[in-house]
């Protein structure tokens, strides 16, 4: 009986703290599963990218793109005026980036890039122009973030590739919150499929290296995130799409946020116009280097 006694005595005990004042209630965000949501496989998916990368044979854009450099290990930010510019792209490799310096409207920056190597001319204050060349690949990197901007890191964020023969897939489910449509509407906690793209490690053996990790909603069966990862396996480009519109029957998407972490540098791009599959002349990616002037190489 005296255990009885004190079994009940711990258990009215436990049941005053759980139900009295010795706790904390702290406020979250709500949140809700979409009413309806759409489930798909692998195949599908990588078939999704592959078709739409190949559905693009050129793009024209007309862009207003925010730069940004710094973060946690500079301890600031610099964020730059927003720059005007143009963006061209010719399938397999033809890529062509113009930006403008805001007000006087001349070039502040002009890329050309054939798949393999680039040509880069851009103004500096009271300098002139400096021109630079070297390959898409970064294999001595550099201090100044912007110089390990390479060719690939737009054509890729652009266009998100497809799946090659020599690369592998794999797909996981995951969950992302989206903010809420109102102010006392609950968040909307959305599944998503997460599509890993990988090859074997230095193209041979059995190891396989992530590539990168292409996110798509469940709701549209979009990317709205490609995470590319370098040889370390670290996340060395993140881009996240928003807004898309259709053009000729081809979702695309109106911002694309362009994140190097390891770089902390970001670059924020918004499609003013978009042209797709309209023909591009071989002059619109050439950028001569004048006689005489001084190149510098990248490595």
């Amino acid at each position: 009986m005296k255990i009885r006694l004190a079994l009940s005595t711990v258990g009215l005990m436990a049941a005053a703290c759980l139900t009295g004042c010795f706790r904390t209630t702290t406020i979250v965000q709500r949140t809700q599963a979409p009413e309806v949501y759409r489930g798909t496989s692998v195949e599908n998916l990588e078939k999704i990218i592959s078709d739409r990368d190949a559905s693009i044979k050129t793009l024209a854009a007309s862009v207003l793109l925010i730069a940004s450099t710094g973060g946690g290990k500079e301890g600031k930010v610099v964020t730059y005026t927003s720059f005007k510019g143009f963006i061209f792209v010719r399938q397999p490799s033809d890529l062509r980036v113009i930006m403008l310096l805001p007000v006087l409207g001349s070039r502040a920056l002009d890329m050309v890039s054939n798949g393999d190597t680039f040509t880069l001319e851009h103004a500096t204050a009271g300098k002139g122009d400096v021109w630079l060349t070297g390959s898409n690949t970064v294999t001595t990197p550099s201090k100044n973030a912007l110089e390990n901007l390479r060719p690939p890191v737009f054509f890729d964020s652009l266009l998100v590739p497809g799946v090659t023969p020599d690369e592998f897939v794999a797909l996981t489910d995951s969950t992302r919150i989206l903010p809420p449509a109102g102010k006392r509407q609950p968040a909307i906690e959305e599944p998503d499929y997460d599509l890993a793209v990988m090859s074997k490690a230095g193209g041979t053996g059995n190891m396989l290296h992530v590539k990168r990790v292409v996110h798509f909603s469940r709701i549209t069966l979009l990317p709205f995130q490609q995470d590319i990862y370098n040889d370390k396996g670290e996340v060395e480009t993140s881009a996240t799409y928003d807004k898309y519109q259709e053009f000729s029957g081809i979702q695309f998407p109106m911002f694309i946020d362009i994140k190097r972490p390891l770089d902390e540098l970001e670059l924020k791009l918004q499609i003013t116009k978009l042209t797709l599959n309209q023909p591009l002349e071989d002059d619109q990616f050439e950028l001569k280097i004048p006689a005489g002037v001084k190149v510098q190489q990248l490595q």
